[in-house]
């Protein structure tokens, strides 16, 4: 371990508590950026109607958001490298404030798709800055198990929280504060921000913008993420839907050879090829997919077939919130300095897949205490588990200049993960709902009785797709165990010498490294 990374007791003990206020402004961004993403989706069809938004375009109001900050995250992460990520941090915010404001004070569709359009952008340079923030601030592998714990937490729970926060908004006053909720948070995390975060000295990537590589991950991503979210609303076999997936693979192939070959490349292939971050953006990304679709589903179920308001909707995630929390802040963080991290991600992974399984049971008449409680509490247990470790470990042994653009990586994977859980589970939802209906509607003589075939038929497809949902996580688990191989970390501070991989410095390894 390097000597710079022990420091006099009185300056630990300082940066300490400036660490740990920093943390609590870092936690609140990241929670309006995860809040975002579901409390405008409650709010959608009160917005389209105020709006004059046609059926056909609704979709842009989620699509603009997720096409700027899926296809911008790398870029942003790259440039909290070369400005530092305090500066990148307090502009996202201050950008990402304003384009709520602009959002909630829409006067047309054009105004809201614009929007967010530039939420979007401005997201995708917050969001890998916090977290970088993080992983360059708590170096220490018990205080670093502890920020990470919150922050797992809330990455995995906000958006449960948004729902009910949504349904609270959109219920007793209007759509448009679902946008301007965010300008209080932004404020009070850029003030906070300002004045308390001390980036540490040195780590900054200055060396040139690789513009190539700019363009070709921004294209392929937004490709990609496009494809995904046509082929929910059009179909797999529309052939824009074809187009967009084969414009994406040719355009991320390219990029890949370019940053393989030019001097200062975007994303540095050493950051995606070691296999313990390699395992972690993987493994993450197939967990996303799952709980992605998993919202959508209990949504409907809980609104369309058991009738429940919006904010009854909300209050009935707080069990998978709680166990979030629970298995972030508790489980995860205690264990995380005694345990290898795919100890925690495996097992992670699979308790989650055991609650998917029970949601399999579902039926009209299910009740919710005896199986949507107990599925939700193994899932935020589980998930909660292993979001922690891994946020932790896909920017662990990064060199500090890297370390915005690997944590554009995490946030990327997320991104393109929901954009694929909810159009392919969907996708599967849907045809198997078409089908139990066909099958069954002839028999169906009254009124009434066609009713419930469409809500049988609407359950069908939901637990057609959580089946698919369990197999993902089961996967996610695998792949966890298999690649995941760093050993727990050690108990004293993280060098970060930014020497090589940095991976020897910063965790002790049984057999190889991640």
């Amino acid at each position: 371990m390097s000597e710079t990374a022990v420091k006099a007791p009185g300056a630990a003990r300082e940066g300490d508590a400036n660490r740990w206020k920093a943390l609590a402004f870092i936690a609140l961004a990241q929670l309006m950026v995860v809040l975002d993403a579901t409390i405008v989706n409650i709010a959608l069809p009160s917005a389209q109607q105020d709006l004059g938004i046609s059926d056909g375009n609704r979709q842009w109001v989620v699509t603009a958001y997720a096409l700027a900050f899926g296809g911008l995250l790398l870029f942003g992460g790259r440039i909290a490298d070369l400005w530092g990520r305090k500066r990148a941090f307090v502009t996202g915010l201050a950008g990402f404030a304003l384009a709520s404001a602009l959002g909630g004070a829409a006067a047309n569709e054009a105004m809201m798709f614009g929007a967010r359009a530039l939420q979007g952008v401005f997201g995708a340079l917050l969001a890998p800055a916090a977290l970088s923030l993080l992983a360059v601030m708590f170096t220490d592998a018990k205080e670093r198990a502890k920020a990470f714990g919150i922050y797992g937490a809330i990455a995995g729970g906000g958006g449960a929280v948004g729902l009910i926060l949504g349904g609270f908004l959109t219920e007793y006053l209007d759509w448009r504060w679902t946008f301007f909720v965010n300008i209080p948070f932004a404020i009070v995390a850029a003030l906070g921000a300002y004045f308390v975060i001390r980036e540490p000295e040195g780590g900054r990537n200055r060396n040139p913008l690789d513009i190539p590589g700019v363009l070709l991950s921004t294209l392929g991503l937004v490709a990609l993420v496009y494809g995904f979210t046509r082929a929910e609303s059009e179909g797999w076999s529309d052939s824009l839907t074809i187009g967009m997936f084969v414009a994406s693979g040719v355009l991320l192939l390219t990029f890949v050879l370019v940053e393989a070959r030019v001097k200062a490349p975007l994303l540095p292939l050493r950051v995606v090829t070691e296999r313990n971050r390699g395992g972690v953006y993987l493994s993450l990304g197939l967990a996303i997919i799952a709980m992605f679709g998993l919202f959508l589903f209990l949504t409907y179920y809980l609104q369309v077939v058991k009738g429940y308001t919006p904010v009854k909707t909300g209050f009935a995630f707080l069990p998978m919130i709680a166990g979030m929390i629970t298995g972030s802040t508790q489980i995860g963080t205690r264990l995380m300095t005694r345990v290898a991290p795919r100890l925690l991600m495996g097992p992670g992974f699979l308790v989650a897949a055991l609650g998917m399984l029970l949601l399999t049971r579902l039926e009209i008449g299910s009740s919710y205490a005896a199986v949507l409680l107990p599925a939700m509490i193994l899932l935020g247990l589980g998930m909660g588990t292993a979001f922690m470790p891994a946020m932790s470990l896909a920017t662990l042994g990064v060199e500090p200049r890297d370390a915005g653009v690997a944590s554009a990586m995490v946030n990327t994977s997320q991104q393109v993960g929901g954009a694929i859980g909810t159009a392919l589970l969907n996708t599967i939802a849907a045809s198997a709902t078409t089908s139990y209906i066909k099958d069954h509607i002839a028999s169906a003589g009254s009124r009434p009785q066609q009713q419930l075939v469409q809500l049988e038929g609407m359950v069908h497809g939901y637990t057609s797709a959580i089946w698919f949902a369990v197999g993902i996580l089961v996967a996610a688990a695998a792949i966890a165990v298999t690649l995941i191989n760093a050993g727990r970390p050690n108990m004293g501070p993280i060098a970060g010498s930014g020497s090589g991989d940095g991976v020897a410095d910063e965790i002790a390894v049984p057999v190889v490294a991640h």
